[in-house]
């Protein structure tokens, strides 16, 4: 970690995350949910499962890939191939016709996917080298919101031209083309000798989970923001299935949506960074939590398309804004020789959240299943009254935050 940085690794590493988001975008957000409940007539419980069920193997593991990266310092070949398997299983999906094999294409995606993510957080610390490790992760969070744009706006004439179907493997070659860079020149530091404690590993997760209620302030944040993130992937995961049997949306509509949804996601990261900075945490963090109430209120009175373009900037700015107003309250409350730790905990939240909330919302279409529009209207509603106890929660936990951050200082 010693010298000065490579420009052409922090560059390499920084186009993974324009990469991955493509995956994210076209996959999860977007063509895979409608491939399931259009194209396929399967019912959205389906896709729930398949995506709470990879994510649940993403909990379960990531701990033991975590030790992994950190025991060998091996970061670069595991990366590869996660994201090449990640990579092939996504191209295979728009080439079966079963409805059960795209799902279980999907599971070994997506957790892939989200498993590499171990191994390329971990590269930062080299990657940066003695550089500003927040700046260098800017470039990579700024790079991912330009893929998702990209890789909406490239892949949709292949969708034009032949249908969801042909949206797989083109977002898995753009995936894998600008992935490349990472493998090719970011290497990993002295290697250590190959020895993995996986019991250990868990061990130490639960030694973090422990020491956490020690920490009452920052625990019940952590289920405060367990709330919001319910809400808000939940949000990612099913939006362009609302859109279209809600609203109507033709893809071409969803597509433009999601784009506007991004753009006002990188300025609700500027928007929300400034007021962290000129307000503090607690304001911006509840602001954070404002906006996803009014957007979700939006989406459930919408009768028509005009009232439903005001949710994609709105929803955009708070999903911007979550992780950079969460983030800040985390390093407030965190000692500093814990909050790798804590981050730990944070980072767990986050999973489960995508965990639960799609089986909510699965489920809540599943029950109201006669009901043609209703069950996605009540399935938003479900989100709504999250929404509710979440501000509900974090106003009873505002003083707290406030004295525990001054005593931090």
């Amino acid at each position: 970690m010693n010298g000065r940085p490579d420009k052409r690794a922090i560059a390499s590493w920084a186009f993974y995350d324009f990469a991955n988001t493509i995956f994210s975008m076209n996959v999860i957000s977007l063509y895979f949910a409608l491939w399931v409940t259009v194209d396929h007539g399967g019912q959205d419980i389906l896709y729930s499962i398949a995506l709470s069920g990879s994510m649940l193997a993403v909990a379960i593991s990531a701990p033991v890939f975590g030790t992994i990266s950190d025991q060998t310092g091996k970061r670069r070949f595991p990366l590869a191939l996660l994201t090449i398997v990640s990579v092939l299983t996504t191209a295979l999906i728009g080439e079966v016709e079963q409805l059960w094999m795209g799902l279980l294409l999907f599971v070994i995606a997506n957790y892939c996917y989200q498993s590499a993510l171990v191994f390329y957080n971990g590269m930062l610390p080299s990657v940066a080298r003695q550089s500003n490790v927040g700046m260098i992760s800017g470039y990579g969070v700024a790079l991912g919101y330009i893929g998702s744009i990209a890789g909406l706006s490239l892949v949709e004439p292949f969708v034009t031209d032949g249908g969801r179907s042909a949206a797989f493997l083109p977002t898995a070659i753009l995936f894998l083309v600008f992935a490349i860079p990472c493998f090719l020149y970011v290497k990993d530091p002295s290697p250590k000798p190959f020895y993995v404690d996986i019991g250990q590993s868990f061990q130490t997760l639960k030694k973090t989970i422990t020491d956490a209620s020690d920490y009452h302030v920052l625990l019940k944040f952590f289920i405060v923001h367990f709330l919001i993130l319910d809400v808000v992937n939940t949000i990612i995961a099913f939006m362009s299935v609302y859109a279209h049997k809600v609203i109507g949306f033709d893809g071409k509509q969803i597509t433009s949506f999601l784009i506007l949804s991004t753009v006002f996601a990188m300025l609700g990261s500027l928007i929300i960074g400034w007021l962290v900075k000129h307000k503090g945490t607690v304001f911006s963090y509840g602001l954070v939590l404002w906006i996803w109430l009014t957007a979700l209120c939006l989406i459930v009175i919408s009768s028509g398309e005009t009232l439903f373009w005001m949710v994609g900037p709105l929803a955009g700015v708070g999903m911007g804004g979550v992780w950079v107003a969460s983030r800040a309250i985390v390093v407030e409350l965190s000692p500093p020789e814990k909050i790798g730790e804590f981050f730990g905990i944070y980072s767990l939240a986050g999973k489960m959240a995508s965990i639960a909330g799609p089986l909510l919302w699965g489920s809540v279409v599943w029950i109201f299943q006669d009901t043609q529009t209703l069950k996605y209207r009540a399935a938003v509603g479900s989100l709504l009254l999250i929404a509710i106890a979440t501000i509900f929660l974090f106003n009873t936990l505002k003083k707290q935050i406030q004295t525990n951050s001054a005593q931090i200082d």
